[in-house]
């Protein structure tokens, strides 16, 4: 009895061993909609015919039942997806769209990815604009939590006179054009560094050859300098610029003739955004 004893008290001493896991749960299966796959496939395959193609090709090419494509495509012909010319099928409208939204989401998509590698190699915000049909239009910025863009207290379009980007662009116009945004926007005070007048805004401009890059400091924003870059691309104006913190007003030039320098291997990606 005292062997058992003390086996069972050996026994109960032991600590309960860990459970096997327990198996994960499957994967949620995917539901798949056949007919918008059919459907895709349909598009893909028209698309690859610059010349149109008939029904009966298009069946055989995506390997769908005859019946079948001839109720997908009379569908995405109502739909504007695809139009039927003689017997032929090709993209409609509506693809046509798609096609010119997905090019411009990636011209944006390549501005983009350019000014977030400057704004990280010279650690602070990068913006782009363009001058487009007589206003000032900055089509892309990038910033960080720790290098924060300038804050548009002040419309941008409205006082081009006052920061880098808008005098680059202006520099970057004939004078009757100069003049047109001046008549339209006039010089007024910003900030007390902002430029008094037009009169010596314009003799500011005539200065500047229209590659030279512009140096602003305090006259938008109290607190903030800016450089920026011209682009030139035919008859339309663009630029590259950034701010730093005023504090930091010494960084600024070497970091612009950086930019300046690289600017001619950036031209291409930067070209293809003008139509952005």
């Amino acid at each position: 009895m005292a062997t058992t004893g003390t086996a069972s008290a050996h026994l109960t001493a032991v600590p309960p061993q860990p459970h096997s896991p327990t198996p994960p749960a499957p994967a949620p299966t995917t539901t798949l909609i056949g007919s918008v796959q059919r459907a895709m496939r349909l598009l893909e395959t028209v698309a690859a015919h610059a010349y149109g193609a008939p029904a009966k090709q298009l069946a055989r090419e995506t390997g769908l039942a005859l019946p079948t494509t001839y109720h997908l495509l009379r569908t995405l012909v109502h739909e504007g997806y695809l139009r039927r010319d003689r017997g032929l099928f090709f993209l409609g409208d509506a693809a046509e769209r798609l096609s010119s939204s997905g090019a411009e989401q990636k011209r944006r998509s390549t501005v983009a990815d350019i000014l977030a590698r400057w704004r990280d190699a010279i650690g602070a915000p990068v913006y782009y604009a363009v001058y487009r049909e007589g206003e000032i239009e900055v089509v892309c910025v990038s910033d960080s939590p720790g290098h924060p863009a300038v804050e548009e207290w002040a419309d941008f379009r409205e006082t081009g006179h006052a920061h880098a980007v808008g005098q680059c662009l202006l520099a970057q116009l004939d004078e009757d054009a100069r003049r047109d945004h001046l008549d339209r926007y006039p010089v007024r005070p910003v900030t007390p560094n902002t430029v008094g007048d037009e009169h010596g805004l314009l003799r500011r401009l005539e200065r500047l050859r229209r590659s030279d890059l512009v140096i602003e400091r305090q006259e938008y924003a109290l607190g903030a300098v800016c450089a920026a870059i011209p682009i030139t691309v035919g008859t339309t104006a663009a630029s590259m610029a950034f701010s730093l913190p005023a504090h930091q007003a010494d960084r600024l030039l070497p970091a612009a003739q950086r930019l300046q320098a690289e600017m001619g291997r950036l031209l291409g990606s930067l070209t293809l955004s003008i139509s952005i």
